[in-house]
């Protein structure tokens, strides 16, 4: 039967739950680790993928998913006349939207590709609400209106405790100016407008935990939270502390905590978190 179809890139994170269950077509990313190529989630997994760049002698490369796999996945899910819509990480850190760009244009599907502005679980966010929509027979129109209403409500705030990462991978930009000579500071990054922003930096964890604590009063004070997640690099000291704020502050509410997907965990380094929510865009 001719609908809409969900893809996404392997940035999102999604568990194989949320895949299956919302029927979601995954575009993945390759990694390469001292020579070898990885394929995300078919070749290596989040948790292989932090112990390999532990012990690997250069910082591991990360390629957007290669133009044909894209246009071979839109074609296949447009044999039955379906169309497509492809929620991309955002293009501040990934040239995956110009290969989606390309594909869609090549491709002899019905393709619409679209920059989430965000990538990890708040990528997943606007996939996973596109994907049910299409699943109730929503149209494009309704679909896409949905995803940039839950894009415009999500927040993602990310704790980067060794700069080393994030400096070497460029993807700071001109903010990477202020901090190259102050390797032993923490940053705090917030993902807004599709854009990296440094928000803190200081010495030490307290500089970090200061600000959280800012957007634990910011999380008190909304309402209508509908999902949070936790994406680490082996930050477990870090994730225990939000989750026990987000206890006492969300008692009940779920919060999904996961290794977080290869790209992040490159340019975020060893010991980074990211905290994201979004609130249901409909009240």
């Amino acid at each position: 039967m001719a609908n809409i179809k969900i893809v996404t890139d392997s940035s999102a994170g999604l568990t194989d739950q949320q895949i299956q269950e919302n029927h979601i077509t995954i575009v993945p990313l390759t990694v390469m680790i001292d020579d070898t190529i990885y394929v995300e989630r078919e070749s290596i997994t989040n948790k292989e993928f932090i112990d390999k760049m532990k012990t690997s002698k250069t910082l591991p490369k990360t390629s957007q998913p290669p133009l044909g796999s894209f246009v071979e996945t839109f074609d296949k899910l447009g044999e039955d006349g379906s169309s497509v819509i492809c929620f991309t990480m955002l293009e501040a850190i990934s040239g995956t939207i110009h290969a989606a760009e390309q594909a869609a244009n090549l491709s002899k599907t019905d393709v619409t590709v679209v920059d989430s502005q965000f990538t990890d679980q708040a990528l997943a966010f606007q996939v996973i609400e596109a994907a049910q929509l299409a699943a109730q027979g929503a149209d494009k129109a309704a679909i896409l209106e949905r995803a940039a209403k839950v894009r415009d409500n999500t927040h993602l705030f990310m704790g980067i405790v060794t700069l080393e990462n994030i400096l070497k991978g460029g993807r700071l930009g001109r903010a990477a100016g202020m901090l190259t000579s102050l390797l032993n500071i923490k940053i705090v990054l917030q993902v807004t407008g599709g854009q990296l922003k440094v928000r803190a930096k200081g010495r030490g964890m307290k500089t970090i935990d200061r600000y959280f604590d800012k957007v634990y009063e910011q999380i008190k004070q909304t309402p209508n939270i509908k999902a949070i997640g936790i994406s680490h690099v082996e930050a477990f000291d870090s994730i225990d502390k939000i989750q026990a704020h987000l206890k006492e502050l969300l008692p009940g509410m779920p919060v999904l905590v996961r290794e977080t997907v290869p790209i992040i965990a490159t340019h975020g380094g060893p010991g980074a978190f990211a905290l994201m929510y979004y609130t249901d865009p409909t009240k």
